[in-house]
């Protein structure tokens, strides 16, 4: 890991309305650390990393990507940052290529990367169909191939390998996994599996850290006692 910070949340909050989604969110991660990001539903996890994504504007506090505030500068930093939202962010009347191929001319990516990233998700062969005709797992696998698209330096992983077989799980693994290399923020229900990867654990419970450290220090059993 690099010593420069990718990403700096200080006294970072969200409310919508009088409910508040984040609050008092503190962290700083160095380049290539993976972050797990735990907690129930409702926590704030999807929130924090729509934040990130710079699709959600804070109401209090900091966010800094790449050393750009968030969101009025997320127009520096959009194409180094690859977001894999929980919902799939594609166009189900298009073909898989066609909806990374209108994502590449938004990067400015060619298109020949359009089929090398079909082929290193194993779609290739169905990179005709319509996202509509793909079952639940090939279509995360399109949303796979859409958030490295354009060889992003930071990954934004909400439930990355939700409706994956451990085969296509592997499958995507060198992309968005620990050997891509990439500083990555993920979110997961499974805290054993996320905490063996990561680097840092930021664990939330109704908006709020109850832990923000090393993996290696955190107790899973103690968190939500």
């Amino acid at each position: 890991m690099g010593s420069s910070p990718v990403v700096e949340l200080n006294g970072l909050g969200r409310r919508f309305g009088e409910r508040a989604a984040l609050e008092g969110v503190t962290l700083t991660v160095p380049a290539g650390a993976t972050v797990a990001v735990l907690g129930p539903n409702g926590a704030g996890k999807s929130t924090l990393l729509r934040i990130l994504a710079g699709l959600l504007r804070p109401t209090e506090g900091v966010a800094q990507v790449l050393g750009s505030k968030l969101p009025d500068e997320g127009w520096a930093v959009r194409g180094r940052v690859g977001f894999l939202a929980h919902e799939p962010m594609l166009y189900r009347e298009l073909t898989a290529r066609e909806n990374l191929a209108f994502h590449a001319g938004l990067f400015g990516v060619a298109r020949e990367r359009v089929d090398e990233v079909l082929d290193a998700v194993g779609l290739g062969a169905r990179a005709g169909d319509r996202v509509a005709e793909l079952s639940r797992g090939m279509t995360q696998r399109v949303s796979v191939a859409r958030a490295v698209l354009h060889d992003p330096e930071v990954l934004l992983l909400d439930e990355p390998v939700a409706n994956l077989d451990p085969g296509a799980a592997a499958q995507v693994a060198p992309l968005i996994g620990a050997a891509s290399g990439r500083t990555r923020i993920l979110t997961s229900h499974d805290p054993d599996a996320a905490v063996a990867e990561a680097d840092l654990v930021l664990a939330l419970r109704d908006g709020r850290a109850v832990y923000a450290g090393a993996a290696a220090d955190v107790d899973l059993a103690g968190l939500y006692a």
